[in-house]
């Protein structure tokens, strides 16, 4: 069961309830649901670690997928329900855990085969067509056969000799057995390449970010994910000389593997006139003290100007335990644009709404964290626990969550803009993807 955006499947039906009396089987009532929430990642030659296509792949896993179901374990979707509309939500209907509970109890049967369902159907090669511009990895890089997962960033220099906007990204896996995730994010400065060049391996080691301050993005892609284009008129700046920094997570699978994954990029067929721009809520006065629970972070940001959302990512480390982002409008209105309760660091997403979400100006945007700096946290990376801070390493934490925006006018973005850099700095300039002052 997938992480990020679940594949267009042809011809699957949806899993409806069973009357008390009807025999619950494979066939009439399970395949339909692995085969639109589990099957774009439990497939041959993807990252799933067993396949969910047929009766014999679920039957002999029906209690395990019984039990990760009922813990909303999988399919990994960890915004809650009623904060913030989203595409592609991979959230199990409560009649849907109950049937898979259902199905376990009473043996697994495997039903008729005249109740099976057209098999689903997945996209091979580009999804979008031919890119305009291909990145690949240099050089392959092995992932050793077992121990930690590895987060690995990889300089691929764009060669472009002037500004472009872009529509879409579309990422190709080299190796999907081992390739739990990607992000892609943008360098101008030459910091990152700097970091490539002092690591003798292919890329370099960076957990949490990517070891530097990014100058913008383009997004990020896991298993199921399902390349979309930008509405028209609207890209993401990509500026002449930089870099696009692929982060890729490696999951060992048991033996030594090879990925040289690729990237597609295509360009708006005319320069953007809304330009996607990142506004960051962000706090790095972080001081999670050793032993605490549940240690409070907040960070806040007032619109100087119209805006519309288009999507939302939070990020923290392996501290963090719940996000939640509001939006308290002029007229004192609040809207929540996400709350994760159980946040995971290996299922962290990006979240794009389904329609954009309108915020004035003068809105007040509002991020409170959690964090668990105790014992107790089975993820917390120092034994025994102590303070921490703001930081790029496993043992550091992030306070982070960047709302992808688009404004009405370019002199609203630069506005927005200045705003930043007034209130956050250099690092918030620096995450909005707008440029760095000496662009403007």
């Amino acid at each position: 069961m997938h992480r990020f955006v679940p594949a267009l499947l042809l011809g699957v039906t949806f899993a409806l309830p069973a009357s008390a009396a009807e025999e619950i089987t494979f066939t009439k009532h399970i395949a339909p649901i692995l085969w639109k929430n589990c099957a774009s990642c439990h497939r041959p030659g993807e990252v799933g670690p067993f396949n969910l296509l047929t009766y014999k792949d679920a039957a002999k896993r029906a209690d395990f997928l019984a039990q990760i179901t009922s813990e909303r374990r999988m399919p990994p979707w960890k915004a809650e329900p009623g904060h913030g509309d989203f595409e592609d939500v991979r959230r199990l209907s409560d009649a849907e855990i109950k049937l898979l509970a259902q199905w376990a109890e009473s043996g697994a049967k495997e039903g008729k085969a005249s109740d099976l369902p057209p098999a689903p159907k997945f996209t091979e090669g580009w999804q979008l067509g031919q890119p305009d511009l291909i990145l690949k990895m240099a050089e392959p890089f092995e992932v050793r056969a077992d121990g930690r997962d590895v987060y690995r960033c990889f300089v691929l220099p764009t060669g472009l000799t002037e500004d472009r906007t872009v529509a879409a990204v579309e990422f190709r896996p080299g190796n999907r057995r081992v390739v739990h995730h990607a992000l892609y994010f943008l360098d101008n400065t030459g910091a990152a390449r700097k970091k490539d060049e002092a690591d003798p391996g292919p890329g370099y080691s960076s957990f949490g970010g990517i070891g530097i301050v990014p100058t913008g993005s383009l997004g990020g892609w896991a298993p199921g994910a399902t390349a979309r284009r930008l509405p028209e008129g609207t890209g993401r700046m990509l500026r002449k000389g930089s870099d696009v920094v692929l982060q890729i997570h490696y999951h060992p699978s048991g033996k030594v593997e090879k990925d040289q994954s690729t990237l597609g990029i295509y360009f708006t067929r005319k320069p953007a006139q809304r330009l996607v721009m990142g506004v960051p809520l962000v706090n790095r006065r972080l001081a999670i003290p050793a032993g605490e629970k549940r240690h409070e972070v907040k960070a806040t940001f007032t619109l100087p100007v119209d805006v519309q959302a288009l999507g939302i990512t939070p990020h923290m480390h392996l501290l963090g335990r719940e996000m939640k982002v509001t939006a308290t409008l002029p007229n004192g209105k609040q809207e929540s644009l996400i709350w994760i309760k159980d946040w995971d660091f290996n299922w962290q997403d990006q979240y794009r709404y389904r329609k954009p979400v309108a915020l004035p100006k003068g809105t007040k945007l509002e991020m409170v964290a959690y964090y668990d700096n105790s014992a107790d946290n089975s993820k917390n990376p120092n034994h025994p626990p102590k303070l921490v801070r703001w930081g790029e390493q496993t043992t550091d934490e992030m306070a982070l969550c960047g709302l992808q925006v688009i404004t009405a006018k370019r002199a609203d973005m630069l506005e927005l803009y200045k705003e930043l850099l007034k209130t956050q700095g250099r690092l918030g300039s620096l995450l909005s993807g707008f440029g760095t002052p000496s662009d403007k």
